[in-house]
């Protein structure tokens, strides 16, 4: 049996009508850059997560640069984020020319460890917001870290790219930060067939200066209140993630119930540490993500019976070539750089049968008795 780490082509045979239709509808009104397909997708994808604005761009790096760039994030100021995230939250960051400033993760939930983070606040100066990371689809501590953000009058901004739908302590992720950032690439559950990315917030004036900023600072067409960039989304994109979300809630719920099967087949297994489900987070599990300090070999011998995997993260960001300036040496972040070494995503999709998850799971089993 082959299981690949995803298959995106199963899911979109699943729903291939409704997605060709409403691509088609867009080539018909020749709306090809944001348009009512986008328009109708923000509003949908703002209804799920109970906010009230969405704000469609063209990925989750644009999304994270604006929703920074829009609450004045600049030169000369500082923003706190992990080490262990996928290079974009951090790019973000820099892109504002602010510098980006590492607080160690949690060891169970792999997300910001909010007693890193005070810390850290306690010893710098000029942060002006915190970037904590919703990791592979587990919201981040959000509480704690809310209280930390208001006793140094800091913003936040959610990095939520891999985790469409997740909650903390009964909220939605986009409820505890000024504005949440999410990405839609491919791959990601809710993913576009090309580069795609959104914001969500509460906040009227700030989504009013993002709509603003990603269509190169323009009120209306040729009248520009200020200098933006060009962030906006293709209409193709909000065609195909308007189509998807109706089924997200349903994959999501697919994804939940293979974690649980992968959680009892492979309990007590080896040396495997499997996800840990906080007790107040929803977790959309994005990716099924075990530890093992055989990690390298258990690899070679999955993909050696044909089930994919891939590691995320394997370098965690102050040990890459971008970020030597920064001066963070070997040691400084101990729990990212173990969990670096040890990680292995494992196959999870919402079309994965239930004969896969066992055998993928029989595999692991074979492994660790051979």
């Amino acid at each position: 049996m082959k299981v690949p780490l995803a298959d995106l082509h199963a899911q979109y045979l699943t729903i291939k009508p409704e997605i060709d239709a409403a691509i088609q509808r867009v080539i018909d009104r020749s709306q090809f850059i944001l348009g009512k397909a986008v328009s109708d997708f923000e509003q949908a994808f703002a209804d799920a997560h109970q906010v009230k604005h969405c704000v469609a761009v063209g990925s989750g790096t644009d999304a994270l640069h604006l929703a920074l760039w829009a609450l004045g994030v600049g030169e000369g100021d500082m923003v706190v984020t992990t080490p262990f995230t996928f290079i974009a939250t951090v790019e973000a960051i820099s892109l504002t020319g602010a510098r980006p400033i590492f607080a160690d993760i949690d060891e169970r939930t792999y997300t910001m460890d909010p007693g890193c983070i005070d810390d850290l606040l306690s010893k710098s100066k000029g942060v002006k917001a915190i970037l904590p990371v919703h990791l592979y689809g587990q919201a981040a501590e959000m509480n704690e870290i809310k209280k930390i953000a208001l006793r140094y009058g800091l913003a936040i901004v959610e990095d939520a790219c891999q985790a469409h739908l997740a909650g903390y302590d009964g909220k939605c992720v986009g409820h505890f930060g000024t504005a949440a950032c999410f990405s839609f690439y491919p791959g990601k559950n809710l993913g576009a067939y090309g580069e795609a990315g959104a914001i969500i917030t509460n906040d009227d004036a700030l989504a009013t200066k993002m709509r603003r900023l990603r269509d190169h600072g323009q009120v209306e067409k040729y009248k520009h209140e200020f200098w933006g960039h060009n962030y906006r989304m293709d209409g193709i994109q909000g065609a195909v993630l308007g189509v998807k979300l109706k089924y997200l809630r349903q994959w999501t719920d697919r994804r939940r119930e293979i974690a649980r099967r992968y959680h009892e087949y492979l309990r007590d297994v080896g040396d495997l540490t499997l996800p840990y489900e906080d007790p107040k987070s929803y977790h959309v599990y994005h990716l099924f993500v075990v530890r093992t300090k055989r990690r390298d070999v258990l690899q070679k011998y999955l993909a050696d019976k044909e089930i994919g995997t891939s590691i995320a993260y394997p370098i965690p960001l102050h040990f890459q070539q971008a970020y030597r300036h920064l001066g963070y040496k070997k040691g400084d972040f101990p729990v990212s750089e173990t969990v670096a070494l040890e990680c292995l995503s494992l196959p999870i999709y919402a079309e994965m049968s239930d004969e896969q998850v066992e055998f993928v799971a029989a595999a692991i089993r074979s492994f660790f008795h051979d």
